[in-house]
């Protein structure tokens, strides 16, 4: 069964940013690719779209928040983790609607999904690191 709703766009922002990583595509083609899916009108268009193009407008100031706590340079992330944490870092900056233990939660399960076997400790770490700069008030 697909995932839906922002759940659903958080799965498959981690696939789009993937992408990017290995072939940089724009935004609007990413998008397009993944709007061609069949199950793309289950998730969160709106959310999906949205957070591509925060993303993907501002990875170098993303990679500068995980340069800050990564134990290693941002090259040398594994890209689906790395997709990961900028996915969280952008809705800790951007997105106060989504309370902070939603996204990280959301980031550990991505990573329980998608990355490497003990990915989802490494995803925890830094976000939670993070989160008290990105969000003073929460």
């Amino acid at each position: 069964m697909a995932a839906t709703g922002r759940h659903g766009s958080r799965r498959l922002l981690v696939q789009a940013l993937y992408q990017y990583q290995l072939n940089e595509h724009s935004a609007a083609e990413i998008a397009a690719q993944f709007a061609g899916q069949r199950d793309f009108r289950l998730v969160d268009v709106d959310y999906f779209r949205l957070l591509l193009g925060e993303i993907l407008g501002d990875t170098a100031a993303l990679d500068r928040l995980l340069t800050e706590q990564a134990d290693r340079p941002v090259g040398q992330l594994d890209p689906v983790e790395r997709g990961i944490l900028w996915l969280g870092l952008a809705e800790l900056k951007l997105h106060r609607e989504v309370p902070v233990k939603v996204v990280i939660n959301e980031a550990v399960r991505l990573a329980h999904e998608f990355g490497a076997q003990d990915g989802h400790r490494y995803i925890n770490a830094v976000l939670d690191q993070l989160a008290p700069s990105l969000r003073p008030a929460d």
